[in-house]
């Protein structure tokens, strides 16, 4: 039997994330005062008493996940035999695997949402989910749309998110719905993550990661960029940085892990999201859920 940590990305916050820990847990208060530090602003007021917009402010949103799920990695105390974090998720997984401290983490993550942010604000785009139509499918008509769109997020098997220009997303969804998708559904992002679009904010936080130093795994962990386990620091690194404009290969990573021997996987963050498409990967495996600390 072989157990591995996962963790969400952004959009699974939600008002009163952590709070129980925190109210709970000596180690965990801790870790969260710790992070209100570093930020230099008490997110966990945010976190636990904030409303849905408050939690949704660039500069919180990140961080607040992340701190959430390496909390619960933290508390929980198990080695998993494996790790893995979708898009964001990838540096709770790597702070959990002990590659990354929690303090170099959180500011790298807190970097990270600021690029981003810039970013989106400099080149304006969108990302929409497409249902029920083959990833090489929807690969082949975003290759003829002109403008810059491209396959963002494998999420499970059916469901694979594109991002781009907004002209671009939008004939792209209109081609994809005329060759028989089931929905292509524009997502309430700001931004065109995961695409070539984010190459300012890959930059910025390239010279940050590089800054940063990045030790052995305690496990493999299962990155975005090519969906294999990887335990050199330094490759680790590099995957890193080319992951804000690369896919999230997660429907890629969730097989590989099962091929792997993977057949336990608990879901550390705020929502429940990833338990829900590991399964639609393969419903032979156990998965749970922490959110609820």
């Amino acid at each position: 039997m072989k157990h591995a940590y996962v963790f969400p990305g952004q959009g699974a916050q939600f008002t009163g994330m952590g709070k129980e820990l925190y109210e709970n847990n000596v180690s965990a208060k801790a870790l969260f005062d710790k992070a209100n530090e570093i930020l230099g602003f008490r997110i966990t007021d945010i976190m636990f008493e904030g409303t849905a917009d408050e939690l949704r402010q660039t500069k919180v949103t990140q961080p607040a996940v992340f701190i959430h799920s390496v909390v619960m990695a933290k508390v929980l105390g198990i080695k998993p035999d494996a790790v893995a974090g979708h898009s964001l998720g990838e540096f709770s997984a790597l702070v959990a695997a002990e590659a990354l401290s929690f303090e170099d983490g959180l500011r790298l993550v807190a970097k990270r949402a600021m690029a981003m942010q810039e970013c989106c604000e400099k080149q304006p785009g969108g990302m929409a989910a497409i249902l029920a139509m083959a990833d090489e499918k929807v690969e082949q008509i975003c290759a003829e749309v002109d403008g810059v769109v491209v396959a963002a997020n494998y999420n499970c098997p059916g469901q694979l998110v594109i991002s781009g220009a907004d002209e671009a997303v939008d004939a792209a969804c209109a081609k994809l719905k005329e060759a028989g998708a089931k929905r292509a559904l524009r997502l309430p992002v700001g931004g065109a993550f995961h695409s070539p679009l984010m190459e300012p904010a890959r930059e910025e936080l390239a010279r940050a990661i590089e800054e940063v130093e990045f030790h052995t795994p305690v496990c493999p962990i299962y990155q975005n960029v090519d969906a294999e386990p990887h335990t050199s620091a330094e490759e680790i690194k590099a995957n890193l940085i080319a992951q804000l404009t690369a896919p999230v290969r997660w429907t890629q990573i969730v097989n590989r892990m099962i091929a792997d021997g993977i057949d336990t996987f608990t879901e550390l963050g705020p929502g429940n999201v990833l338990q829900g498409l590991i399964k639609k990967c393969s419903a032979e495996v156990a998965v749970e859920s922490k959110a609820s600390m």
